[in-house]
């Protein structure tokens, strides 16, 4: 590499503030090392999970002026007010699905001709994406979803994820619980996020168990039943699912998930939802005697989307609400008996931000941290590049409406 780069790592800028880095101080001396013409510059930040002193400690510099870097480094949202003009960004900036909430601050990105990159697009030839958050989002959401149980039954207590120093503790944590013989636990989904669900169910009691035998057997130990697309969806014309064809077609679909209403008491719901597939369910069923759902975790949290008790986000610090089926309306979580717990948070790998930043750091560095060191603009990185040089890339100029509001 003949020319000296200089990356900066920035201050979460979101609010509530998200507690996680990039890259931990360790993996950025590991970065120096092998990139000796690299120089990391951090943010100071009074709320991230690495202080501003264990960089520090590691000769990195720590100041609150990172002009002088050609790429910046962040997790979430960007605020608006504090981009510089023509640098190169790396964070989730939840643009590319036309989110509303963000277009203010894209449209900020496009008039400082500043590149965006976006993690979330950040993929191999076949599609397959190279960092994310998702295990992270599974393991915790299962586990929140575990103590809005513990909370409603009185059964067991386990505390906020987020006040365990690590993931260790979390396991340690549920193998002290014993869930009740017979309570029924419902995984969808077969990505990052459920296999983190089911990483968390498997360092409990519960047994796994086949979707047939979910919803037509009863047990004397809990169980989890992880399901998919082929097991939730059925194809309106009545022939046999075929995955490639749903991801096509998902309006060609309707729901088949109304008998795993009548047997599941935890909805852990981790699966990917497209706006033009069918919901699981409607809030007319969900006022059926027969509805046995008493806590949802929307960990997938698509608000107005596939689950009709999903009407907002919560907050890792309020992370509860109670839904009432009844009225469509939430209400004081734990309050009332035959009201939904839900939970909504959507920001969970901010539970184990240190765990969560440490793994993400090290798809970053298998994955994309050499392309940029080098300068080199591959194929990987053109994909995930939404804007440059204050226009959009051929590749997402669909959001030109978008942008222009």
């Amino acid at each position: 590499m003949s020319n000296r780069i200089k990356v900066g790592i920035l201050r979460e800028t979101k609010n509530p503030p998200d507690r996680r880095v990039p890259l931990t101080p360790a993996q950025i001396v590991d970065l120096q090392i092998k990139y000796p013409d690299a120089e990391f510059i951090v943010q100071p930040s009074p709320f991230r999970c690495y202080t501003d002193d264990e960089y520090r400690y590691l000769k990195i510099p720590v100041q609150e002026d990172l002009g002088d870097c050609d790429i910046l480094l962040g997790v979430k949202e960007v605020d608006k007010a504090t981009f510089i003009e023509g640098k190169t960004y790396l964070f989730f900036a939840h643009v590319a699905k036309e989110q509303s909430y963000n277009r203010e601050m894209f449209q900020a990105m496009i008039d400082k001709k500043t590149r965006l990159i976006d993690y979330e697009y950040l993929t191999k030839d076949n599609g397959a994406r190279v960092v994310a958050f998702g295990r992270w989002a599974g393991i915790v959401g299962a586990y929140n979803g575990l103590r809005a149980r513990g909370i409603r039954t009185d059964g067991f207590s386990l505390k906020p994820c987020h006040e365990c120093n690590e993931l260790d503790e979390v396991w340690a944590g549920l193998k002290m619980i014993d869930l009740i013989p017979g309570l029924k636990i419902l995984v969808t989904g077969e990505g990052r996020v459920a296999g983190g669900a089911m990483e968390t169910l498997s360092n409990t009691n519960a047994v796994k168990v086949s979707p047939e035998d979910f919803l037509n057997k009863q047990f004397d130990t809990a169980v989890v039943c992880q399901i998919g697309p082929q097991h939730y969806t059925k194809r309106k014309d009545g022939k046999p699912f075929d995955f490639d064809h749903f991801v096509a077609n998902p309006s060609e679909y309707e729901s088949a998930f109304e008998p795993y209403t009548k047997v599941t008491d935890i909805f852990i719901a981790a699966h990917f939802w497209d706006p033009d597939s069918p919901a699981f369910f409607t809030l007319e069923e969900m006022k059926s005697p027969e509805f046995a759902m008493s806590v949802i975790a929307d960990v997938s949290c698509d608000i107005d989307g596939p689950i009709p008790s999903t009407l907002r986000s919560t907050t890792i610090a309020d992370p509860f609400y109670g839904f009432n089926p009844k009225t469509g309306k939430e209400e004081r979580p734990f309050k009332n008996p035959d009201n939904i717990t839900v939970m909504a948070v959507d920001n969970l790998p901010g539970e184990l931000p240190r765990d969560a930043s440490a793994d993400f750091g090290t798809q970053l560095t298998e994955n994309i941290m050499d392309d940029l060191l080098s300068g080199r603009d591959s194929d990987m990185l053109k994909r995930a590049t939404i804007c440059e040089k204050g226009n959009l890339t051929d590749r997402y100029g669909y959001l030109d409406g978008f942008v222009k509001g």
